[in-house]
């Protein structure tokens, strides 16, 4: 055993001493390794490392626990390369966490190489292709929630807003395909809302051996000329190559007021640090960007080391404020860091525990709170419009709740309300989206060669000119339409007319099939129809009606009986007996003209009534009741001779059209032979619809007419327009039954999509408005000939008594309440005439209740005997009365008393009675 001296001894124990500390420091501050993988040729990465120095150097410096040690891993961008460099990072830095990726191939690619090696891998990428299963991806962390198809939901939600039907979609190529996803998901979203992509302009990769500049300037220039859509979506975009694309477009006048710009999260994430010159090239787009508040103060602390450490390591970069791939970077490190103060001074902590311990974070970071819900964090889409050298912010979008004006998610949801900007300086209205190719064909339009009825749609081959003309309602309106077009709308609409022969569902299937570009026609709106194709609107109305010829008047010499129906006829004929009873009643018994035998008063009384409906009556009225009864009767006569003279001369110079047809279903248990044009729908609507199985084919208009002659048809089934032509044309020999089937209308048909369906639509609007439709329709659709009534279906209604029963009952209750009054005065008279006779002047001398009690007894005394008659005074008065005394029963008007007996006159005479019981 070797000896040593003391000073060696005190040598090694101070050695061991030295080493014993170093020992428990090391203990005291463990070192974590983090691997980061990035791309710092690209702005990103630029931000990125910038950040996780920022982090660390900040974090090391206030934790005692343990440091962390940063290894940094260039790439260029090839997600194999990625993969590659995090097998290096574990096999030879030992790293505990691998840092970085921001596309979805990068991550996949990494994540499965951590997967193997149990390393936690946080992904710092702002687009996630699809969601992350815990099970397919254990140990991966994303650091944020969203999802591509959030952001391209977002991106489907601004077209459908604005009704746009066509996009083009523009993306930087990549070699393993995960822009093609991203394309198909926008796909699938654009289907949702009724639109679609038209074209793809697909830009090379940054890393690309090729000048990218002529490609994008090619595919720009073939938009142009030969796409239509204006509305142009930067899906995934590096900003270099999307700078390039915003430089071509301006110079290609692709900027202008008819387009729109919307940007993707992978160029407007980096709106906070854009040059001014780029800014100049976007104005007017609008930009979907991750927000994150930039007011706390923890972010503008952070904002300020950013500033100077990022011009201190890139002084080439003009633009030196931080964006949300930095933020990102900076909140990855934060969290390693948590993690691991939660685990202690673990020498080698358990990646297990470290994965859990990230997943339970929750920290204030400097984008608000951290907070991971099933492994993801909640975010919030931002969407900004570019204006001037910066963007103001327009709202937020969440997958939850949508749109909405702020944070709160809880204002406008409305996208049209807001004030955007647009390219172009445009403000006052939104794009439409869309503008005709400068190469653009002649749109081929179909037009029907055969219609049934030639004024709509005619074709005619002019052989002095070897053309074809084409003329008609519908072919004058769409001129018009295109008119309105050129003037309002400031493009002009190429076509050519093509003959199509063949049935109307040819036609439109021509159009889906895009042998045809429109069809302009005589086209009725179906819902089957409109599944395949676009239909403008409706520029006249339209419904299937039955058409059936009118029977021959054969009751002309009873026409004189149809102003009133039978039960006015029975109610005039009752109260002209019931006035005639009256007023022969009360004139028989004062005026000698209604006397004599009882068949003459008969007569007198009903010639009199009769004649006064003429005002021709000659007998003289005496009775005052008689008079009210007849002034009120004559006033009836009066409504009655007037309304039924209206009445019968209405009948006698508008003719009644009355059907051989009642109704449909006649038609369908007879099956009837039943005609319609065979070129149309009609046919099978009356089989599948209606019923009816014995259909005939009636080409043209001029053939209906002979075909209800010989009977090969009963009906014809017309649409509303052509209806109205045809009964115009044959005045007065066919009529309409039965109820209108309402149909959608005739409109132009084209293309699923086309934008130019909606121009077209408002121009039509704007000619219904003007009139001017209305002005082609009577020059085309009016009848040769003017019939004589205004109504093809026009019958005159017959008088009934629900329109006379008032004036009936005034003139049936003036003549009762007349010939009660005259009753009561009758027998009043008689019996002052008997009092009198019986008590002679001293009635006049007797009190009121002795009046009374006596009245009484005369009219209850049945014994006429008792009855004692005082002396006459005067023979020769007696003799008088006895003259003007009506014979038998009849009785005296109180109108008739003579002077010296009327009532309340004081008399010293006292009146024989002669033959009372006959009074």
């Amino acid at each position: 055993m070797p000896s040593y001296a003391p000073s060696n001894l005190i040598l090694i124990f101070l050695v061991s001493l030295i080493l014993s500390n170093n020992s428990t420091s090391v203990a005291l501050n463990q070192t974590a390794n983090i691997g980061v993988i990035i791309n710092e040729g690209s702005r990103a990465g630029k931000e990125q490392k910038t950040a996780i120095e920022i982090a660390v150097r900040k974090l090391n410096s206030s934790n005692k626990n343990h440091k962390l040690t940063i290894h940094f891993k260039n790439f260029k961008g090839d997600p194999l390369e990625a993969a590659s460099l995090a097998s290096d990072l574990i096999d030879k830095e030992n790293v505990q966490v691998i840092v970085g990726t921001d596309s979805w191939e990068e991550t996949a690619l990494v994540a499965k190489t951590g997967q193997r090696a149990k390393i936690p891998v946080i992904s710092l990428g702002v687009d996630r292709l699809q969601p992350i299963s815990r099970l397919q991806w254990p140990f991966l962390v994303h650091m944020t929630n969203l999802d591509m198809s959030d952001e391209i939901n977002f991106i489907a939600s601004i077209v459908q807003s604005y009704n746009w039907k066509r996009v083009i979609v523009v993306y930087e190529d990549n070699m393993y395909g995960g822009e093609y996803r991203a394309v198909s998901l926008l796909s699938e979203a654009l289907q949702k809302i009724g639109s679609f992509i038209e074209h793809s302009v697909i830009v090379p990769h940054f890393t690309s051996p090729f000048d990218p500049k002529e490609t994008i300037v090619d595919n720009l220039v073939n938009v142009v000329n030969t796409k239509q859509s204006r509305v142009f979506i930067v899906l995934k975009s590096s900003l270099e190559a999307a700078t390039r694309v915003f430089e071509e477009a301006n110079k290609l006048g692709l900027m202008g007021q008819d387009s729109v710009w919307i940007l993707g999260h992978s160029v407007s994430s980096f709106l906070d640090s854009l040059d001014p010159s780029v800014f100049e090239s976007m104005q007017g787009a609008l930009g979907v960007k991750t927000y994150y508040s930039d007011k706390s103060a923890k972010f503008l602390d952070f904002k300020s080391n950013f500033k100077t450490v990022f011009r201190s390591n890139y002084p080439e970069e003009e633009k030196i404020e931080p964006g949300i791939y930095a933020i990102r970077a900076y909140d990855s490190i934060e969290t390693i860091s948590l993690a691991l103060d939660h685990l202690g001074n673990s020498k080698n902590p358990d990646s297990q525990k470290l994965l859990d311990e990230i997943h339970s974070n929750n920290f204030s970071s400097l984008t608000g709170k951290i907070v991971f819900q099933d492994e993801k964090l909640s975010e919030l889409f931002q969407l900004v419009n570019i204006i001037g050298k910066s963007y103001k912010q327009l709202g937020f979008w969440s997958p939850k709740s949508g749109f909405s004006n702020n944070l709160e998610l809880g204002g406008d949801h409305s996208l049209k309300r807001l004030a955007i900007n647009w390219p172009g300086d445009l403000i006052t209205r939104a794009p439409k989206g869309w503008a005709m190719p400068n190469n653009a064909k002649k749109m081929k339009i179909g037009v029907p060669d055969a219609t049934s009825f030639d004024r709509f749609v005619k074709v005619k081959w002019i052989e002095s000119s070897n053309k074809t003309e084409y003329s008609g309602f519908c072919i004058e309106v769409f001129e018009s339409v295109v008119a309105v077009l050129e003037e309002k709308y400031g493009y002009s609409l190429l076509y050519e007319f093509v003959n199509h022969s063949g049935s109307y569902d040819d036609m439109v299937d021509k159009v889906y099939y895009k042998e045809y570009d429109a069809v302009v026609g005589d086209v009725t709106i179906l819902a089957n129809r409109s599944q395949y194709v676009e239909f403008t609107q409706p520029f006249i109305e339209s419904g299937l009606s039955m058409v059936v010829p009118v029977k021959p008047d054969t009751q002309q010499a009873w026409k004189f009986m149809k102003p009133f129906t039978v039960e006015m006829w029975l109610a005039t004929l009752s109260i002209l007996l019931y006035t005639m009873f009256v007023v022969w009643f009360m004139e028989h018994q004062v005026n000698q003209e209604f006397r004599g035998p009882l068949k003459d008063q008969l007569g007198t009384a009903l010639w009199f009534t009769f004649s006064s409906l003429f005002f021709s009556h000659r007998e003289k009225i005496k009775s005052n009741h008689s008079k009210v009864v007849v002034m009120i009767w004559l006033f009836v006569v009066f409504i009655l001779t007037s309304s039924y003279t209206a009445s019968l001369t209405s009948m006698l110079t508008v003719r009644m059209l009355e059907p051989t047809v009642k109704d449909l279903e006649w038609v369908r248990k007879t099956n009837a032979p039943v005609g319609c044009d065979p070129d149309s729908f009609v046919g099978k609507y009356l089989r599948e619809v209606l019923d009816l199985e014995n259909i005939k084919n009636v080409s043209r208009q001029d053939e209906y007419p002979e075909n209800f002659k010989t009977k090969n048809i009963s009906v014809a089934f017309l649409e509303l327009p052509y209806q109205k032509y045809f009964l115009n044309e044959y005045c007065n020999e066919y009529t309409v039954v039965g109820p209108s089937y309402k149909l959608g209308g005739l409109g132009f048909v084209f293309p699923k999509y086309s934008p130019i369906t909606d121009d077209v639509s408002g121009a039509i609007l704007s000619l219904l408005e003007d009139g001017k439709i209305r002005d082609i329709e009577n020059k085309w659709l009016d009848a040769p000939q003017t019939c004589s009534s205004s109504n093809p279906e026009l019958e005159t209604d017959r008088l009934t008594l629900a329109s006379f029963w008032g004036i009936f009952l005034i003139s049936g209750l003036a003549s009762t309440i007349s010939l009660l009054i005259f009753l009561y005065r009758l027998l009043h008279n008689r019996i002052e005439k008997r009092i009198i006779s019986i008590h002679g002047s001293r009635w006049n001398n007797e009190s009121r209740w002795r009046k009374a009690i006596k009245v009484v007894q005369i009219v209850l005394s049945l014994n006429h005997n008792q009855v004692q008659v005082r002396p006459v005074e005067s023979t020769q008065q007696t003799n008088e009365w006895a003259r003007r005394t009506p014979p038998m029963w009849e009785s005296v008007s109180p109108t008739e008393v003579p002077e010296h007996l009327e009532i309340g006159r004081p008399t010293q005479l006292e009146i024989p009675m002669r033959n009372m019981d006959q009074i």
